[in-house]
């Protein structure tokens, strides 16, 4: 685990949510939560897009996040997935993840909608004013079709103290650059992409919220601590050994293949939501060949 001034540096898993039947499997969740912690990663965050927020209804939402924070028991930060392209249900969610004891939010763009810089700014600032939680950006244009500018995070930063960080997930090596040029050396960055994690850390990100630590959290977490410890080459190696999975649990829309991979770790059961569907045949020999040589299984 890192420990240092800002806000939820190191590694934090987007955690799945895993379902039996049709409804959420609260053991496995349990099961899933206290591997991470003996991963020793740093926090997670239950219902993101790798939780399959889109598929959830509010009550089940609510649900995982208080389960997260029962499960985690204080040994791991919980950054609750709360963030919607309406500002009141982003408010909502966010005031029930405060109140069900959550450590802090991500707050993802607004899609569909694609909101001006300046929509973008009120949005979260009205979502700021409205909860005492600590707040994660989420820059994704590839999901949303908007990018959070670097001013406008910056003027976030500096108007809202509880915006603390953003997940930065353009695929955009140069724009951590620049957020650490304009947000200034507290304000953390994290990777939203495991596969540049090490290379945003390289040039100021602080760590990452990673898809793959839900399968190898250990080997994340080593990989992410190893560089901030100024051990470049042991984390180069780490990310050389984990760069196959890291591509591969993305083969196919997340979060399919990681709640693949989980399965075949007998983890949880191979079950997803509509409109996502079960990896295709191709694939899913492609990503047991792949965990198979990282020796996640035999």
């Amino acid at each position: 685990m890192i420990k240092n001034q800002r806000y939820f540096a190191g590694t934090h898993t987007a955690i799945v949510t895993p379902f039996k039947d049709g409804k959420i499997d609260e053991a496995a969740l349990e099961r899933l939560i206290k591997a991470q912690i003996r991963g020793g990663v740093d926090g997670i965050v239950p219902v993101g897009t790798t939780g399959e927020s889109p598929t959830l209804d509010f009550e089940e939402h609510i649900r995982v996040v208080k389960l997260a924070v029962q499960f985690a028991a204080g040994k791991v930060k919980v950054i609750a997935g709360t963030g919607a392209n309406s500002t009141s249900e982003a408010i909502y969610l966010t005031k029930a993840a405060e109140e069900a004891g959550a450590d802090g939010s991500l707050q993802v763009a607004p899609y569909y909608n694609r909101p001006t810089q300046e929509g973008l700014f009120q949005h979260f600032h009205a979502v700021a004013r409205a909860t005492k939680l600590p707040l994660v950006l989420y820059s994704i244009p590839g999901r949303c079709g908007v990018e959070i500018a670097v001013d406008t995070v910056a003027r976030l930063a500096r108007e809202d103290a509880n915006i603390v960080a953003i997940k930065e997930a353009g695929g955009n090596a140069d724009r951590v650059s620049q957020l650490r040029a304009a947000c200034g050396p507290r304000f953390t960055i994290l990777s939203g992409d495991d596969a540049l994690t090490l290379p945003f850390m390289a040039v100021g990100a602080d760590g990452v919220i990673s898809v793959a630590s839900n399968v190898i959290p250990r080997d994340v977490s080593r990989m992410v601590a190893a560089f901030a410890a100024g051990k470049p080459a042991d984390a180069l190696k780490l990310h050389a050994r984990c760069y196959p999975l890291f591509k591969d649990l993305f083969i196919e829309t997340n979060p399919v293949p990681v709640k693949t991979a989980l399965a075949l770790m007998g983890m949880m059961e191979d079950e997803l939501r509509l409109p996502l569907v079960p990896l295709s045949p191709a694939n899913h020999e492609k990503l047991v060949k792949t965990l198979q040589a990282c020796g996640v299984i035999r």
